[in-house]
């Protein structure tokens, strides 16, 4: 008997992959499952669809609550043996609608924004406060909890609860699940499974650095090959440039999307350049895009999710085989967010950092393998991110303006479309607008 505390509950399709999953695992299905959301509505179509599947999936064996807002979020938390974090803070509106829209201003483009860059930073800054909220209420009312944190940006959340709390953390992403068939799968390159893979780096940009399939081949050569043809000669409908020129450039392939990883760098997005958003196929504005039409599905949807028929097939998220393994002992492989403490996982990266390796999960918790040194050129790009990561952290600790200013200085893609003027310029204006909202806390 235990408890999963899910936070941001309202996010109903989610819930239903990790909930629904931890329903299907014989090992869970007697735990407690605790529903916290600041939103009533979206929190009350999350319950209805847990406690039907919980009766239609695990006899409802399961006890579920709905825990509404601020006040009620310590009794959600009480007790708790793992607390699924999959928040939102400031949703698409106001919040992400700012990040995109006052950067556009300066000329700023960007495609995702929740990872780094001007859009990534602001939305670690009005998360940070509300994680070290969370912090302080586990502390008190389940000290021993682990901390599962699917929120984005990842590396900075993961790594401010890491090295300023005493909350147990790993952070937890999709793309390490798929990259590596994905990218065979799109080349169109044979392989025979299981295959052998080698990832290391940081969230959204991990390096795959070894790839073989069962007969020990090196598929290496063939996707360096293929993705060479490709750039060359991209077939009609054809998204993945960005990861592909890395390949051609810098010799590895990349974890996270090319709509992603085409704006953490300088090479790609570039106003003296407009030809390279078609070369590349990059979309700008994905995000919003995104949103909207999620917020449109839903509504399409909503009838499949809430209702008393509905059910559930086990998602290969990480959450449910993370506790299963603590619980039982049977062990399980993962690619987890964990502090680089001691330059002791990637020895060329800074002990500060936020980093995505391979993790061994059993019931003495996450253990991080140790990686040799990335390649030089790997780990340079690696620290063009992690600089505004470990900045931007600073800002949410200190709450001084100068290192938001500093983040976004030294973020490659701001730093190669703006000047340092306009850069504290756009600054200030994302400042004033989300203090106005109540998003963020006083800076000086």
């Amino acid at each position: 008997m235990g408890k999963i505390t899910f936070m941001g509950a309202g996010s109903t399709v989610f819930a239903k992959n990790v909930l629904g999953d931890a329903l299907l695992t014989p090992a869970l299905r007697d735990f407690d499952i605790a529903l916290y959301d600041i939103d009533p509505q979206r929190l009350e179509e999350s319950y209805v669809m847990i406690d039907a599947l919980n009766r239609n999936l695990n006899e409802g064996r399961a006890h579920v609550t709905k825990h509404l807002g601020v006040p009620a979020r310590k009794e959600a938390l009480r007790g708790a043996d793992f607390v699924v974090d999959a928040i939102q803070v400031g949703l698409y509106e106001p919040c992400t609608v700012t990040d995109f829209e006052i950067p556009k201003k300066y000329g700023l483009r960007q495609t995702i924004a929740d990872t780094t860059g001007i859009g990534g930073i602001f939305r670690a800054l009005r998360t940070i406060p509300v994680l070290a909220d969370f912090a302080a209420d586990m502390d008190e009312v389940c000290p021993n909890a682990w901390f599962l944190n699917y929120t984005n940006p990842m590396a900075m959340l993961s790594g401010y609860m890491q090295r300023y709390t005493d909350v147990k953390t790993v952070g937890l992403c999709h793309s390490v699940q798929v990259c590596s068939r994905n990218l065979l799968k799109e080349l169109d390159i044979p392989f025979t499974e299981p295959i052998y893979e080698r990832i290391a780096g940081i969230n959204h940009m991990g390096w795959l650095l070894e790839l073989r399939d069962a007969d020990g081949t090196d598929l290496y050569p063939a996707i360096r090959r293929r993705a060479a043809e490709i750039l060359d000669n991209p077939p009609d409908g054809f998204r993945d440039l960005v990861r592909l020129e890395y390949v051609r450039r810098f010799g590895y392939y990349c974890t996270e999307s090319s709509e992603h990883n085409a704006e953490y760098n300088m090479f790609f997005i570039k106003s003296k350049y407009p030809e390279l958003i078609d070369r590349y196929r990059i979309p700008l504005d994905e995000y919003p895009r995104r949103c909207v039409n999620q917020i449109n599905n839903w509504k399409r949807d909503r009838e499949k999710y809430v209702h008393g028929d509905v059910t559930h097939t086990r998602s290969r998220e990480y959450a449910s085989r993370i506790m299963e393994a603590m619980v039982t002992d049977e062990p399980c492989k993962i690619g987890g967010n964990v502090l680089n403490a001691g330059h002791a996982l990637i020895p060329n990266l800074p002990a500060e950092a936020c980093v995505e390796v391979a993790c061994l999960v059993n019931r003495a918790g996450v253990q991080p393998c140790a990686q040799p040194p990335l390649p030089v050129q790997l780990a340079a790009m690696n620290m063009t991110n992690i600089n505004v990561h470990l900045l931007t952290i600073e800002a949410a600790v200190t709450r001084k303006k100068e290192y938001i200013y500093q983040a976004a200085m030294l973020d490659p893609h701001c730093a190669s479309e703006l000047s340092i003027d306009d850069i504290v310029a756009m600054c200030d204006d994302l400042i004033e607008e989300h203090t106005r909202g109540g998003w963020l806390p006083e800076y000086h």
